[in-house]
């Protein structure tokens, strides 16, 4: 049994939020298009094209360990992320239930929804 077995493969827009809050240790990978980043972004978030990941993810391997939480529009593209990086040996990943769209409607109305 690894870390990823007790590990909830999602969090709310309101435990992101609390998170962000209490300064905990976390990496908030968005990995929709640049374009829809230029449109609308959590502040502090890290862009990293689903489309782009296979090219990049060496960049993540220094963070193998860590809390990474994967955001995208909805929630798809970064449920697919978090397994493909749960395969890849990413014990501590998980998806940001309802995406940005969320984080809009829930936390941040700032946030544009498009």
């Amino acid at each position: 049994m690894n870390d990823s077995d007790e590990f909830p493969i999602e969090i709310s827009v309101a435990q992101l939020d609390e998170m962000r809050q209490t300064d905990d240790a976390f990496i908030l990978l968005d990995v929709r298009e640049p374009h829809e980043y230029e449109t609308a972004k959590i502040e502090g978030s890290r862009l990293l094209p689903m489309s782009e990941l296979q090219a990049r993810i060496e960049e993540l391997l220094p963070h193998r360990d860590d809390h990474l939480v994967v955001q995208c529009h909805h929630g798809g593209r970064s449920m697919q992320v978090v397994q493909a990086l749960r395969q890849a040996g990413f014990s501590r990943v998980q998806n940001l239930a309802g995406g940005i769209d969320q984080w809009s409607i829930q936390v941040d109305s700032a946030v544009p929804r498009y």
